[in-house]
C-alpha cells in the first residue's frame, strides 16, 4: 500500500458515518462508511488507469490490425467486422472487467480505492467474494445510467450507507480503512510471536472479532476487557493448539493475531 495515500477527507462531510456489526459476543466492530467525495476520487483514479490502458491497448489493436503504417479515416470505417468487435469486447472488459478483477484479487479494493484508503466489504462485514464483485460491478450498466452515474449518484445519495445499486444487489458496502476518529489507536502487532497456536484455522469472521478487540480494548474496563478476551478465546480454542502454560487470553490473542497476520499475508 502507498506510504503517501491520498487523503479523501477534504472531499466528503459524512466522517461520523459507520458500519456496525454486532458479534455474537456482544463485541461491536465498527467500520467508517464511505461517503461519495472519496468514491468519486477513487473513481476517478481508477478512470484514468483505464483510459491509459484503453490508449495502450488501441494502439497495439492498430498496429496488429492495420499494420505498421499511416492509418487514415477511410480504413477505419472499412475495418473487418472481428476488428471492431474486437475493440468493442475490450472496451467492455476494461470497463467492467477492470474493477471485478482488482476487487476479487486485491480484497475489494482497485489501484483508486487503493490509493485513497478504502475498500469493499460485505454488510455482515466479512471479504468480499468474487460473486459479489462479478454482481456489484455489472451493475455498473444500470448505476452508470442516463449519463455518468446518475441512478448511483443519486441511489448513494439517499442510501444511509452510501451504497448505489449495485452495492444492494450484491450485499456490498464500501469502508475507510482508517479508524474512526473516536476509536482507540490501533493496535500493533508484536514483531516476533514466541509460539504458533494454529491460527490458521480460524474462520475469517472469528479473526475478525479477535482484531476488533485487540484495537479497541483500551476504551474497555479492565474487568470488561479481560471478561471478553477470556469470552472470545474460549469460542476458538477448539480450533486451536494450546499448551499448558498458555499465556493469559489477552497476550495468546495478540500472538494469534501476529501469526495469522504473518502466516495468511494480513495487513
Amino acid at each position: 500500500m502507498s506510504s503517501n495515500p491520498i487523503d479523501p477527507s477534504a472531499f466528503e462531510s459524512a466522517a461520523d458515518e459507520k458500519l456496525i456489526i454486532e458479534t455474537p459476543e456482544h463485541t461491536s466492530i465498527e467500520f467508517p462508511l464511505a461517503g461519495i467525495g472519496s468514491r468519486f476520487l477513487a473513481l476517478l483514479i481508477d478512470t484514468l488507469i483505464q483510459i491509459g490502458i484503453g490508449i495502450v491497448l488501441a494502439i497495439v489493436g492498430l498496429i496488429l490490425g492495420f499494420g505498421l503504417k499511416d492509418i487514415d479515416v477511410e480504413q477505419l470505417s472499412a475495418a473487418p467486422v472481428w476488428i471492431v468487435a474486437g475493440f468493442i469486447f475490450a472496451g467492455f472488459l476494461l470497463g467492467y472487467g477492470y474493477h471485478i478483477a482488482f476487487e476479487s484479487i486485491w480484497n475489494g479494493q482497485t489501484p483508486g480505492k487503493r490509493l485513497t484508503h478504502i475498500r469493499v466489504i460485505r454488510d455482515s462485514g466479512l471479504p468480499i467474494t468474487p460473486i459479489s464483485a462479478v454482481g456489484r460491478n455489472l451493475l455498473r450498466l444500470v448505476d452508470q445510467l442516463p449519463v455518468f452515474y446518475g441512478f448511483g449518484l443519486i441511489c448513494a445519495w439517499i442510501s444511509p450507507q452510501s451504497k448505489r445499486i449495485g452495492d444492494y444487489v450484491a450485499g456490498t458496502v464500501v469502508v475507510h480503512e482508517k479508524p474512526l476518529q473516536t476509536a482507540a489507536v490501533a493496535w500493533n502487532p508484536p514483531e516476533q510471536a514466541a509460539r504458533t497456536y494454529g491460527a490458521s484455522r480460524l474462520t475469517p469472521q472469528e479473526y475478525a472479532l479477535v482484531e476488533a478487540f485487540l484495537s479497541r480494548r483500551d476504551s474497555l474496563d479492565v474487568a470488561i476487557r479481560q471478561d471478553t478476551a477470556a469470552g472470545i478465546l474460549r469460542r476458538i480454542e477448539s480450533k486451536l493448539t494450546l499448551p499448558p502454560d498458555r499465556p493469559l487470553p489477552e497476550k495468546l490473542l495478540e500472538e494469534l493475531s501476529y501469526e495469522r497476520r504473518s502466516t495468511a499475508g494480513y495487513r
